[in-house]
């Protein structure tokens, strides 16, 4: 891990530090309930979800390593089928965000992990959202991107296709920093993060970042984040907390994160990878790493929340 040394000015508007163990306090009575586990075995770190844009019942899923697949779950994480990404390569694959463009549903696989910050660039694929019967599926497009202040882990990432561009929340700084990028990057495929703000989220003191050396315990590193079918909310999943963020109508996304959000509970699970609403909004559905790991829902009370 880098030296954790940020300017004074990226502390303005962060979070006090969190609590010792790690767990944020809810600001709700809003409990996650388990909804399934994962079926398929080859899911042994399901480090980025998606919902669908095509179907209210598919989720998408992928693994941080091994083989370029893309894999459909039901809302219980019963196995749908794998698609074979043609033209792709895993390096550390730690996101995936589904969107519109056009009319036409894509599905955005962020190639975007970097633990020991050696990456020159990173990269990120988009197809269009296959159906889960598919034996494989081409790249639409795709473009690689780096930091202007040096190599970063990272593995969250949302598509603001209303903007016409990508999200990136950076894992390691002390606070996390959001970047930008273009959706569409033309025939430069080589692009070059831009820094646009610092969402609010809890953030540790001197003893929390003491005790993780010796733990592995990083709870208020961001793992993934997701925006609202409707746009009118994100989500920020850190390892041990989920936090909700109200947006106003046409408000940058930026200027929404940089408010204090509404904390939810991962309940008993601990190590968090991967977050997306539901098709209606209603819910958030989450799940953590390890091979059959739970696959949990958390009803916001914004509408139809029925199965």
């Amino acid at each position: 891990m880098r030296a954790l040394l940020i300017p004074l000015f990226l502390l303005i508007g962060c979070t006090p530090a969190g609590p010792g163990d790690g767990k944020p306090a809810s600001d709700t009575e809003i409990a996650p309930r388990l909804a399934g586990r994962l079926e398929e075995r080859d899911l042994d770190e399901a480090s980025g979800m998606a919902r669908s844009q095509r179907s209210a019942d598919v989720l998408w899923v992928i693994n941080d390593s091994g083989k370029p697949r893309l894999h459909a779950i039901d809302r219980r994480g019963r196995d749908l089928g794998r698609i074979k990404v043609d033209g792709a390569k895993v390096s550390d694959w730690e996101d995936i965000a589904s969107f519109r463009l056009d009319g036409i549903p894509y599905l955005m696989i962020a190639d975007i992990g970097d633990n020991d910050a050696e990456r020159k660039d990173v990269r990120v694929y988009v197809v269009e959202e296959p159906d889960p019967d598919d034996d494989e599926v081409e790249v639409a497009w795709e473009f690689e991107f780096s930091y202007p202040d040096g190599p970063r882990d990272a593995e969250a990432i949302v598509v603001d296709a209303q903007a016409g561009r990508i999200l990136v929340l950076a894992k390691r700084d002390i606070p996390a920093v959001l970047y930008e990028l273009p959706l569409l990057p033309g025939d430069d495929r080589r692009q070059v993060a831009v820094p646009v703000g610092i969402p609010v989220l809890p953030q540790p003191r001197r003893q929390d970042i003491q005790v993780a050396t010796k733990t592995k315990i990083w709870w208020w590193q961001p793992t993934a984040m997701d925006l609202a079918p409707d746009e009118t909310a994100a989500v920020i999943l850190t390892y041990r907390g989920v936090f909700y963020y109200p947006r106003k109508a046409d408000e940058p996304w930026e200027d929404a994160l940089r408010r204090k959000p509404l904390a939810l509970t991962t309940g008993d699970y601990d190590n968090a990878e991967s977050i997306t609403f539901s098709a209606d909004g209603a819910a958030v559905y989450l799940t953590f790493e390890g091979r059959g790991a739970p696959v949990v829902r958390i009803d916001l009370n914004r509408g139809d929340a029925s199965e």
